[in-house]
């Protein structure tokens, strides 16, 4: 009887430990954008894996990859803001629409709406972001987002 329960317990808890292990993915998803909403690099940079990450947007290069991948998209986001005249930027966000966590390694999409002004006029922009996470040191971190969103157009 008492294997028969170690037995029951080990598969339960091993099921809990899963649940938890994929709800917790999201974490550094919403710190990370929570972060650039509120213009706090120290956040932002702590949502990311250690070693080498991978961005892929809209502007050019449209790739950024390396350890210091996240500084050379934010100073290329910054040239594109101050010359194209955006302003304002903020992206919304929703549950993730798919989730898969397979050991130390997550993938999730998250739809989001980027809103701004561009030269004084609100902008909008759905899109998805395609977020790829890693456990380290037994914490999900991103090791890589790809935004894959239509044209901004006036916002309603």
């Amino acid at each position: 009887m008492r294997i028969l329960f170690t037995l029951l317990a080990s598969i339960l808890l091993g099921t809990a430990s899963i649940s938890a292990g994929a709800q917790d993915v999201t974490a550094p998803i919403h710190q990370f954008l929570d972060g650039l909403n509120a213009g706090d690099a120290t956040s932002v940079k702590a949502a990311y894996a250690t070693g080498d990450i991978f961005i892929v947007d809209e502007i050019a290069p449209h790739s950024w990859s390396g350890s210091n991948a996240h500084q050379q998209w934010s100073a290329d986001i910054e040239r594109h803001d101050a010359t194209t005249g955006v302003t304002d930027g903020s992206v919304k966000y929703s549950a993730p629409t798919r989730t898969e966590v397979e050991a130390d390694y997550a993938y999730v999409i998250v739809p989001t709406v980027y809103l701004c002004k561009e030269r004084g006029k609100p902008m909008a922009e759905e899109a998805n972001m395609t977020f790829v996470l890693r456990r380290q040191s037994g914490a999900w971190k991103i090791s890589g987002w790809v935004w894959s969103g239509a044209k901004p157009h006036p916002a309603k």
